[in-house]
């Protein structure tokens, strides 16, 4: 943050995260420590790269003011990711009461015997934040693009991992998270639907088991009777005899 008398800047470098074809913007904070009105300009050696909002304008007492710089949708990344524009911001106290259609040129012209402060601003290029692995790493490469179910009902790591890297090598950029995501989605719900079928098979299996013991049981029972009813019909006959 700068600590000039009159406004105060954050930050001093602009950061921008490069994604091709794309317009990218960073923001600056004026800060007015003073008890006066100041007056700013913002200038830039490469002003067809670059929208500044607002260039000019007027802080007042003891107040802040947010600039917006975007920079145009570049077709091409350096390589060394390095950047020579640079950026001026100059402030100047005025009249209490003047507006940003009251600023000219003239006052920022020190030949003239304004005051006028300057700060330089430099330009930074970052790569844009990748996002987050949705597997552990470490899982083997080549497996089914489908996770496969276990005995426990649970989809195999291996599996999964291998459709997130795969996804994630075709898919670069943070422009297909959503892919991504969607793709997380659809194997958390089949690894789900999984569980709840292989949940059911396991209930079935019980109630089977249940069923059978019960039969046997009953046959059983059925054999006891049979037998007491013969013997009871060969003591009959016996007595007969």
């Amino acid at each position: 943050m700068s600590t000039d008398e009159l406004l105060s800047i954050d930050p001093l470098e602009l950061k921008f995260y490069l994604e091709l074809k794309r317009q990218i913007s960073c923001s600056l904070q004026l800060s007015n420590k003073t008890d006066s009105y100041v007056a700013f300009k913002v200038k830039t050696t490469n002003p067809k790269k670059y929208c500044v909002r607002p260039n000019t304008g007027v802080v007042l007492p003891r107040s802040t003011c947010d600039v917006i710089v975007t920079m145009q949708a570049q077709k091409e990344i350096p390589s060394d990711m390095q950047c020579k524009d640079k950026f001026l911001l100059q402030s100047v106290r005025v009249d209490d009461g003047i507006t940003a259609r009251d600023i000219t040129a003239e006052m920022f012209n020190k030949e003239a015997g304004h005051v006028v402060e300057e700060c330089k601003l430099r330009v930074v290029y970052l790569s844009p934040p990748q996002p987050p692995s949705p597997v552990p790493e470490g899982s083997e490469e080549g497996s089914s693009p489908r996770g496969s179910v276990s005995d426990n009902g649970n989809v195999n790591g291996a599996d999964s991992a291998a459709v997130a890297r795969a996804f994630a090598e075709r898919h670069d950029g943070p422009e297909k998270s959503a892919e991504a995501k969607a793709l997380i989605s659809r194997l958390t719900e089949e690894k789900n639907n999984a569980i709840q079928q292989n949940n059911r098979l396991r209930q079935e299996l019980d109630l089977l088991r249940r069923e059978s013991n019960k039969s046997r049981g009953g046959v059983s029972m059925v054999l006891v009777i049979l037998v007491g009813l013969l013997g009871i019909i060969m003591g009959y006959l016996m007595k007969k005899t």
